[in-house]
Order: C-alpha cells, then sequence, then structure tokens
C-alpha cells in the first residue's frame, strides 16, 4: 500500500491535505484528537470537519491519537511502517497569545510532538517524505525593525529595500529577537526538522507559513484571522484590531495552494530543506483592507474597535518570498487570489452557520 499521514487532519491546513491526497494514496490516515478547541473553545472545534471528510473520503482513516504521548503514535507507525510514504505534519498550538497562558501545553505540541513524529518516521519509515507546517513567527520580531512607510490602509517595505519586489527570504535571521513563546516552540520545532533531514538524511521539508487560510478553517479571535474576521462580517459580532493603526500587512495563501506545495515537494523532496509560504505579492492585505473586502462580499457593514495595545511579537508587515520554491518547482504557482479565497471563506461560513442554527 502507498499511505500518507496527517496530523491536524481535521484543521485547516490537514483537511485540505485529506482531500488533496485522497485520490492519490491508497489510504490517508488522519491524527486529530480536536485539541483546538481546548485551546480556542466551541469556535475553533474540529469535530464538523472530521464528520465531513469521514464522509467525503472512503480511504480515510481517523485516528484520535495525541501527537504528545509516544504510546498512542507507535501502534499507528508499527501497524503500517514502510507502507507510510508521507507524513505531513500540520498539528499545533498556533496562537502566540494563548501560549503565554500554558507554556507547557504549548511547547509540549508544537516541539515534543515534532521529535516524537520525527523519531516514529526514523524507526518506521526513514524513507517516507516528511513535511512540517512551520511559521513566519520563527523570524521573531525581526520583520519589525525593516524601514517601513506608513500609507493610508497599510504599513508598506521602502520601495528601495531589497525586500520591497517579493517579500521576505529564507534568510533573515531567527536569532536575536522576540518570538513570543509560541515563536520559540515552533523554532525548536523546525530546527529539529531541519536536523533530521541534514543528520539524517531523511526527506524532510519545512514550509514557514504566512497566514494560511481557507473556507473550512475554525476561525477563532486568537487564531485564523480572515476567517474570524469574515465571520464577524456575517454574524455582525464585534471585532478588535490590535495595535499599528489596523494597517499590519499579511501574505495569505488559500489551503489549497499551500497543500499543492507539499505535493510539488513529495515528487522531488530535498533533505532539510526550508521555504517561505504564503501568498507573497501576489495575495496580501492589511486589517483595514481585509475589513473592508469582507464587507464588500458580505454586504454588511462590520462593527470593530481599535486597540493601541498590540500582540506581543505581532509582525507590522510580513509578505512571503517563494522565489526559491519557484526555481526548485517552476511548475507550481498560485490559484487563489484574496478575493476569490475570501468568498469561499463567505460561502462556507454562512452554510456551517445555518447548520449550527
Amino acid at each position: 500500500m502507498n499511505i500518507a499521514l496527517v496530523t491536524g487532519s481535521a484543521g485547516l491546513i490537514g483537511s485540505e491535505s485529506v482531500a488533496f491526497f485522497a485520490d492519490k494514496f491508497d489510504l490517508v490516515i488522519g491524527v486529530d484528537n480536536n485539541l483546538r478547541q481546548y485551546f480556542f473553545g466551541a469556535d475553533g472545534s474540529t469535530e464538523w470537519n472530521r464528520n465531513r471528510l469521514k464522509d467525503a473520503y472512503p480511504n480515510y482513516e481517523h485516528y484520535t491519537a495525541d501527537i504528545r504521548k509516544v504510546e498512542e503514535l507507535e501502534p499507528i507507525f508499527k501497524k503500517y511502517g514502510t507502507d507510510i510514504t508521507l507524513i505531513v505534519h500540520t498539528a499545533a498550538q498556533p496562537s502566540h497569545d494563548w501560549a503565554a497562558r500554558e507554556p507547557f501545553t504549548d511547547f509540549s505540541v508544537n516541539a515534543t510532538g515534532t521529535l516524537n513524529l520525527l523519531e516514529m518516521t526514523r524507526q518506521n519509515c526513514p524513507e517516507a517524505v516528511f513535511i512540517f507546517t512551520s511559521t513566519n513567527k520563527v523570524y521573531g520580531d525581526n520583520p519589525n525593525y525593516l524601514p517601513l512607510v506608513e500609507t493610508e490602509t497599510r504599513w508598506e517595505i521602502d520601495e528601495n529595500h531589497p525586500y520591497f519586489k517579493n517579500g521576505i527570504d529564507e534568510y533573515m535571521s531567527i536569532d536575536h529577537t522576540k518570538h513570543s513563546l509560541f515563536g520559540a516552540s515552533k523554532v525548536a520545532a523546525d530546527v529539529l526538522v531541519q536536523e533530521y533531514g541534514r543528520y539524517f538524511g531523511m526527506k524532510t521539508g519545512i514550509f514557514r507559513g504566512g497566514c494560511l487560510t481557507g473556507p473550512n478553517h475554525s476561525g477563532a479571535q486568537l487564531h485564523g484571522f480572515l476567517s474570524y474576521l469574515m465571520k464577524c462580517a456575517i454574524t455582525g459580532n464585534h471585532y478588535t484590531i490590535f495595535g499599528y493603526k489596523g494597517k499590519q500587512v499579511r501574505d495569505n495563501i488559500h489551503s489549497y495552494d499551500l497543500v499543492n506545495m507539499f505535493w510539488h515537494y513529495y515528487q522531488n523532496p530535498r533533505a532539510g530543506e526550508v521555504y517561505n509560504a504564503g501568498g507573497g505579492r501576489h495575495a496580501n492585505c492589511s486589517m483595514l483592507e481585509a475589513i473592508a473586502v469582507c464587507e464588500e462580499i458580505s454586504g454588511n457593514k462590520m462593527s470593530y474597535s481599535y486597540s493601541e495595545t498590540n500582540r506581543i511579537g505581532d509582525h507590522i508587515w510580513y509578505i512571503s518570498d517563494l522565489s526559491k520554491f519557484k526555481e526548485h518547482y517552476p511548475t507550481w504557482n498560485w490559484t487563489y487570489d484574496l478575493k476569490q479565497t475570501l468568498e469561499q471563506i463567505h460561502d462556507s461560513m454562512v452554510k456551517r452557520l445555518q447548520v449550527q442554527l
């Protein structure tokens, strides 16, 4: 058999991976214990998505194993062994605000959980391709010291800077900077995945995501800003902007486009390679610009307020440079722009809210 194993399989990128790989592998194994509900409450629950996957894909098999516990992972890896040819590791505690509440939990999920999966892979299916969804937060707040210029709706980098054309590349330092505890735990995981590639020669790929988004996101106030923003636009719930005049910029990549990056990498993997992964100059927006698009798509005027207190370690301007990945895999490109992505989020959210009502 040819098997793909996906952690965080009921989350945004995990569920997109299941859907993408279902017709490319004999079996797709999902590992997800809905810890996201513990992190973010009812808004964050992924149970609806797990049930959707079970109904939609006959060759999908779900396990509620906890990645922090080797004794729960090992039976899965032992059962399928070298039939596992791809591991897509998306499970995480994804919020830097939440990490400060429970540092032990954050580190055990992000760092220890990643180590457990790497070691299970090395022991049971060492030839498998191991893909890790890292984050741009590994760069800490280094991007905030770039020469930024304020415009009417956004912060932008000085047009004379090398990053202006394509964004931030993989050679920005991850050292001597404030990361937040979430960023620090993801740095630990990021470097571990690199090391299993460089030291053990395993086929490990690290994808440092910008704002990952799409229609199957269980967006909550502390994570999944475009999804949660659109939910507030639809429901009329109040939204709070934290700091930087609402002009902070993020690049946004649709979950399908990110998983398509994984697919390209899987077919020609490079050991311990690191790639920035986001919407780049193709798809990015400030908070104020995102609100305007959400209002346009939903037809509703949003209720929002502004707090001067920015989130610790938050980026003022971040756009990913994907030049390295596109050089290595020239047939890959984006398929969704920002408005198309938000329209999908809107339509999916409306359906989900109707079901809940």
